[in-house]
């Protein structure tokens, strides 16, 4: 499987071709809001998010079966940012499933601040 078509495909919300990446028995779970979909639900919540996307894969790791894969996404208008963890264990070359984890792009707190910890990443 090619992980850089997969996202590319999920970015573009193309519900046929999202599909294909999956054996049609897969599930999904997105940690952060507790939810557990099937295919046809995880296309729903993607395709249907409002909004145009945009993306980069920033890290992938693989072992043999499972790849982790880092990926920034934001909206078109750069109104939105976040990054999610996937995890992603495939079977025959396709997803069998995918635990997500989902997090919000923001500010440094305004404690660690005040402490003067830590340094910017870019």
């Amino acid at each position: 499987m090619d992980i850089y078509d997969f996202i590319t495909a999920v970015l573009k919300q193309d519900a046929v071709e999202i599909r294909a990446f999956f054996h049609s028995d897969a599930y999904i779970n997105w940690h952060n809001t507790n939810e557990h979909f099937t295919v046809e639900e995880y296309i729903r919540a993607n395709c249907e998010y409002p909004g145009n996307w945009t993306g980069e894969i920033e890290k992938i790791i693989q072992a043999q079966n499972m790849l982790v894969v880092a990926t920034h996404v934001c909206s078109t208008d750069r109104k939105i940012s976040c990054h999610c963890t996937s995890f992603i264990q495939l079977s025959n070359d396709k997803i069998a499933c995918m635990d997500e984890y989902w997090g919000d792009d923001g500010d440094v707190p305004q404690w660690r601040k005040d402490k003067h910890i830590g340094t910017q990443i870019k």
